[in-house]
C-alpha cells in the first residue's frame, strides 16, 4: 500500500511538471461548458419553461455539474499507456514487483484529485460570475446513489481506456487515432458530455442505454438532479455494476492476449 501512496504523491507533483498541458486541458473544458451553458440559457430564458423534463435550474446545474463529473471521470493519467505499448517502455514495468493496473489507476486518482480541485474552483468561479439557479440536492439517498454511480463511471472509463491502449500490442502506429475516436469522440457524445441524452429520439436512447456510455455521465447526473424514479435509479446501478465487472474482465482477457504478442517495438 505504501509504494502506491508514493506514486499518488510522486504522480501529484508530475501534473505539475506539464503545467500548459494542465492548464490547455482545463481551459477546453471551461469554454465547453461556456458555450453550452450559454445555448440552454437561451433556450430556456424564460424561466417557467420546461423541456425534456428539465426546467431552468435542472438543465443549467447539469451543464455546471459536468464541471465537477468530467473532472472525476474523465480525467485520467492511463491515456499515456498506449503511447508506452507502442514505444515499448511497458518492459520497464512488467520487470518491476508493482500491478501494472493499480499502478495506473493510483496515478489516475492523482490526476483526478488535483483535476477535482481546480473544478471546485471553476465551478465557483462560474457561479459568481453568471449567478445561474442551481438545484441543490438534499436527499441523503440520491446523493448516496449518486456517488455510487461515481464510483461505477470511473471503473468503467478506466477499463474502456485500457483495453482502447492495448490496440498498439497488435497496431502500434494506430495507438493515438484510435484512442482519439473513442475517449474523445465517442465517449464524450455518448456518456451526455455535451448534452443530456434524454433530447435525443426515445428509439436511439434505447440503443446507446445498451452500452456503458451513459452510466458514466449522464446517469449520475440524473440520478443527482432527482430526475429518476427508484426503480429507475436501482436499475442504472446494476447495469453500470455489471459493465463494471464485464469492461474489467474483457480488459483481463484483451491485456492477456497482448502480452503474448508484445514485442516491444521501439526499445
Amino acid at each position: 500500500m505504501n509504494k502506491y501512496l508514493q506514486v499518488f504523491k510522486i504522480s501529484f507533483q508530475q501534473e505539475f511538471a506539464y503545467r500548459v498541458n494542465f492548464i490547455m486541458w482545463r481551459i477546453r473544458n471551461v469554454l465547453q461548458i461556456f458555450l453550452v451553458f450559454f445555448l440552454w440559457d437561451t433556450v430556456f430564458a424564460n424561466p417557467a419553461r420546461v423541456l425534456f423534463g428539465y426546467d431552468r435550474a435542472k438543465i443549467l446545474t447539469y451543464v455546471v455539474g459536468l464541471i465537477m463529473v468530467k473532472a472525476l471521470v474523465f480525467s485520467a493519467r492511463a491515456v499515456d499507456v498506449a503511447g508506452e505499448v507502442a514505444e515499448g517502455k511497458l518492459s520497464n514495468y512488467l520487470i518491476k514487483p508493482i500491478n501494472y493496473f493499480k499502478y495506473w489507476l493510483t496515478r489516475d486518482f492523482s490526476s483526478k484529485a488535483l483535476n477535482f480541485a481546480f473544478a471546485a474552483v471553476e465551478t465557483f468561479a462560474l457561479y459568481i460570475l453568471l449567478r445561474p439557479p442551481f438545484f441543490i440536492q438534499t436527499k441523503p439517498l440520491l446523493i448516496l446513489g449518486f456517488l455510487v454511480s461515481i464510483v461505477f463511471a470511473i471503473l468503467i472509463f478506466f477499463s474502456l481506456l485500457f483495453i482502447v491502449s492495448a490496440v498498439p500490442f497488435w497496431l502500434p502506429e494506430a495507438s493515438w487515432g484510435v484512442q482519439f475516436l473513442v475517449t474523445v469522440v465517442i465517449v464524450e457524445f455518448l456518456s451526455g458530455a455535451l448534452f443530456p441524452l434524454d433530447v435525443l429520439p426515445a428509439s436511439l436512447q434505447k440503443i446507446i442505454n445498451f452500452t456503458p456510455f451513459p452510466y458514466m455521465i449522464f446517469y449520475p447526473l440524473q440520478i443527482y438532479l432527482g430526475k429518476l424514479p427508484t426503480a429507475a435509479i436501482l436499475k442504472s446501478l446494476i447495469v453500470s455494476g455489471i459493465w463494471s465487472i464485464a469492461l474489467w474482465m474483457i480488459l483481463k482477457t484483451v491485456w492477456q492476449r497482448g502480452l503474448k504478442a508484445y514485442q516491444a517495438f521501439g526499445r
